[in-house]
């Protein structure tokens, strides 16, 4: 018997339930797992309240993001054997498979060798920040030396994963927060400039940081009314990159900026390349090179027991949060 995470109604973190279950054994082509940690994100508290981009068929398992141990290999699993350290890839649908439990089977494809160098913490907290932001950053929009990169929600995982790239690529990170409240931590992780939205001309400010010419790429995860400011502070060409849906208030389309100058709005998703086994082994081994070159460091905001799943997801959507929120497995 394990003990799972699971929920039969989508509604806020107290939903989730832990739950016993007796865990098969792996099927073909896939890898079981004893869970040590588990990395939270934001798309596992939308899936659970109804919000994603696929309704939960309930009762429902949740979780993309664990590390472990290999404890059992089904057919047709070449590449790992009892005793791996592994940590899984977001590559499957939530409604087939789920990460949050102490023994877990996993599609082969979405498995890993974790990184020796990394705890079973960081390593439950690299694939979802790092191939999200690599996709979209080095994948479709190469950014070069020089180029301004905005990222909207800087202080989460994948925000810092933005800053983080962009730094390895000699770009310049502006990291977008609400508040002043969390200005000097986004510098110490990287920021190069920080604009607090509320607080300041979200515009002016990447006028004045880019001396007139503007960002080239926005890599957003929120939506709403701060898109029209994104797109007005990006220059001629310049791409506006849309991966999530945070806000809650309705995004309009800034056509005279799109026009005016010939924008590229970009709907992405981390399944473009999770789910095709050529990209993802190329950004696999990107983010491999950049942890092994100290470019790429997973931060933990704060960790808690799995007994505590509720306080961890109430702490997610708290957005006290810098990086990874993740919960241990004993």
């Amino acid at each position: 018997m394990s003990r799972i995470v699971r929920f039969h109604q989508t509604g806020g973190p107290d939903v989730l339930k832990l739950e016993d279950e007796s865990v098969s054994a792996p099927g073909a082509g896939e890898v079981q797992i004893a869970v040590k940690a588990i990395g939270l994100n934001r798309a596992e508290a939308m899936f659970r309240s109804g919000a994603y981009l696929e309704s939960p068929v309930l009762p429902a398992r949740i979780g993309y993001e664990a590390a472990g141990v290999v404890t059992a290999v089904g057919p047709q699993v070449p590449h790992f054997q009892v005793g791996d350290r592994v940590s899984t890839i977001p590559a499957f649908s939530m409604n087939q498979y789920g990460s949050y439990g102490e023994l877990v089977n996993m599609p082969a494809g979405a498995v890993a060798h974790a990184p020796e160098s990394l705890s079973f913490e960081e390593s439950a907290a690299i694939w979802m920040q790092y191939l999200t932001a690599y996709g979209a950053l080095i994948s479709i929009a190469a950014i070069q030396p020089g180029d301004a990169v905005l990222v909207p929600a800087a202080s989460s995982s994948v925000g810092l994963a933005a800053i983080q790239i962009a730094n390895q690529a000699g770009a310049v990170p502006v990291a977008l927060t609400r508040t002043s409240a969390k200005a000097e931590l986004l510098r110490q992780q990287g920021a190069r400039h920080v604009i607090a939205t509320e607080e300041q001309d979200v515009v002016a400010e990447v006028q004045r940081i880019t001396q007139g010419a503007g960002a080239r790429v926005a890599f957003d995860p929120v939506g709403g009314p701060t898109v029209e400011l994104l797109a007005e502070a990006l220059s001629p060409g310049g791409i506006l990159f849309l991966y999530g849906a945070l806000s809650t208030q309705p995004t309009p389309l800034p056509l005279f900026s799109v026009l005016a100058k010939t924008l590229t709005i970009r709907g992405y998703l981390l399944f473009e390349f999770t789910q095709d086994a050529e990209k993802l082994e190329r950004g696999k081994e990107f983010v491999r090179q950049g942890l092994e070159a100290g470019h790429l460091k997973p931060l933990i905001s704060r960790t808690f027991p799995l007994s505590e799943i509720v306080a961890a997801h109430r702490y997610l959507e708290s957005n006290q949060q810098i990086g990874k929120i993740v919960v241990t497995v004993d």
